[in-house]
């Protein structure tokens, strides 16, 4: 088979696949690794010399993949903001339950400045 045209599709199956919001987040991510998996086993097949065909979804491929980089970009961008909010939330729930917690007193403390 043709590995520049199965780069191509795989490609653009990606960014379909980035671009869809109706997909679990899980899911998603497991799809995204498997395509990229593959992906990355057609880059190792394309080998020079190229037909014609070949050559125009090279033409294509660049802009592509400059999409691709900037949906996984925000994609990750949204997985970091909802990593620390989770985490703002655990330091919240941790404060709810024992307010107590972070508190150190000082008070009835003192000093003996005898010798």
């Amino acid at each position: 088979m043709n590995a520049v045209k199965d780069f191509y599709d795989t490609t653009v199956q990606l960014i379909q696949l980035l671009e869809n919001q109706q997909i679990k987040r899980d899911e998603k991510i497991e799809q995204i690794e498997n395509l990229l998996a593959h992906r990355e086993g057609l880059m190792e097949e394309i080998k020079p010399p190229f037909s014609q065909e070949e050559q125009k979804f090279g033409i294509l491929l660049p802009e592509l993949n400059q999409k691709l980089l900037k949906l996984l970009e925000q994609e990750k961008s949204v997985i970091q903001q909802d990593m620390i909010l989770l985490k703002k939330q655990k330091e919240n729930n941790k404060k709810y339950t024992n307010p107590y917690e972070s508190l150190i007193t000082v008070e009835g403390g003192f000093y003996d400045k005898r010798k």
